[in-house]
Order: C-alpha cells, then structure tokens, then sequence
C-alpha cells in the first residue's frame, strides 16, 4: 500500500484533523483516509450531478417549442 507524506501541513489544520480522529477514534492516519474518501466522493457526486442536468437540458432543447400547454395535453391524449 502506498505512503503519503504532508510537508507543511499548517498547524491549525493538524489540530483539527488530530482533535476529529480523537472525537471518531480514529488514528490521524484513518482520519485522513476517510477525510480524502469523502471529499473524492462528494466532487465524483457533484459531477455525476452536472452530467444529468446537461442530459437533461439537451433533451429540453430537443423537444418542440410549444407555447400552449393545451396543445400539448391534446397531442399527448391522441398518442
């Protein structure tokens, strides 16, 4: 398993991270892993996001322009 060393890792963030793992009891080690984890997971989340609402506007996009909903009520009941 690889090994990650932090050079200048400023101090009020070593507190935070060692005051968290203690809270958790988690070594500091562990702590980081899942910090990493999270924060990987939440930026995969937020693209996967963004894919769908751009699918989501192509397909608006693609529909027909319509300006009456009664219109598209009628068309719908003679499908």
């Amino acid at each position: 398993m690889p090994t990650l060393y932090v050079r200048n890792l400023p101090d009020d963030l070593h507190k935070r991270i060692r005051s968290r793992a203690a809270r958790k009891r988690r070594s500091l080690g562990a702590e980081v892993i899942v910090l990493l984890e999270g924060a990987l997971k939440t930026e995969d989340d937020r693209e996967r996001r963004l894919q769908a609402l751009e699918r989501i506007a192509e397909r608006r996009r693609a529909m027909p322009k319509s300006s009456d909903s009664l219109d598209l009520l009628r068309e719908d009941r003679n499908r």
